[in-house]
């Protein structure tokens, strides 16, 4: 059974104004807890049934005897849902500490994303696998967008949360420095078709708000306008889906990341619309 004290905490990191005082937040389920197990984020806590406990046992005990010990207790599928916020969690339960907010740079050869005023932890979260799966160097967040440690943007995640760097802070000016060092696209309702817009293999993509796209103080640095076109009847994109329309077709343009000490294979040429 879970201590009072462990479940405490762990109902209180639900709300971010405890997660920031603690400087600590919650993972949940099997596939996002192994990727945490496998990061190098410290871990306070890990709660496990002992099936999990049993499969991963070597991983677990290399992260009890590490120098920042993590309090590792078995618990009951029960306990893993009376302390988490999963209907169904039949692995595990950590609670981990925090990264620092370090500030990501445009690069010659990487493309990043920026996100302004994302407002669902679930589009963050799915973001963050796009990103991941891409190779996307890192993401940008405007401070008013949600917060990398809602539970639901781990969640959604699956387990990408450990290898995406991520750094919030104002993006009007962060763009503004950024825009003379590289090209920043932005996602808009008009602007050069993304099968056949030729980016470029390192800029900043900015995705817009659910409801509003991108504030119109970011507009001025905005170097090139992209747009998904419509071929239905369909009002709109999810976020995530658009996000991942256009890392695809980034990556189309640019080819496979470069092995270490080696070259990128030569780019693949650009879609023509209606082609899949």
């Amino acid at each position: 059974m879970i201590s009072q004290k462990w479940l405490k905490l762990i109902k209180s990191l639900q709300v971010k104004k405890y997660r920031k005082m603690e400087q600590s937040f919650v993972v949940e389920g099997g596939k996002n807890v192994l990727e945490l197990l496998q990061s190098g984020y410290e871990i306070r806590l890990l709660l496990a049934t002992a099936d999990f406990q049993r499969q991963y046992e070597a991983m677990i005990l290399n992260r009890k005897n590490a120098a920042t010990q993590a309090a590792v207790e078995i618990v009951s599928e029960a306990d893993l849902a009376r302390a988490g916020g999963l209907q169904t969690n039949n692995a595990a339960l950590a609670v981990a500490v925090m990264q620092p907010n370090l500030a990501i740079m445009p690069s010659a050869s990487s493309l990043l994303l920026a996100m302004d005023g994302i407002q669902d932890p679930g589009n963050l979260g799915t973001i963050i696998r796009i990103a991941d799966w891409y190779g996307i160097a890192g993401i940008i967040c405007s401070d008013d967008t949600v917060d990398l440690h809602n539970p639901k943007t781990i969640a959604a995640s699956m387990g990408s949360f450990t290898r995406m760097p991520l750094y919030y802070t104002c993006l009007v000016e962060y763009l503004k420095e950024s825009a003379t060092l590289t090209t920043v696209y932005g996602a808009f309702l008009e602007g050069d078709d993304v099968h056949s817009a030729g980016f470029a293999q390192a800029g900043i993509v900015v995705m817009g708000n659910e409801a509003h796209g991108i504030r119109e103080e970011i507009v001025p640095y905005v170097g090139r306008k992209i747009h998904i076109p419509r071929y239905g009847g369909a009002e709109s994109l999810n976020v995530g889906v658009a996000t991942a329309i256009i890392c695809d077709n980034w990556r189309r343009t640019n080819g496979p990341p470069a092995p270490e000490g080696g070259e990128a294979p030569p780019p693949t040429p650009p879609r023509k619309g209606g082609e899949f």
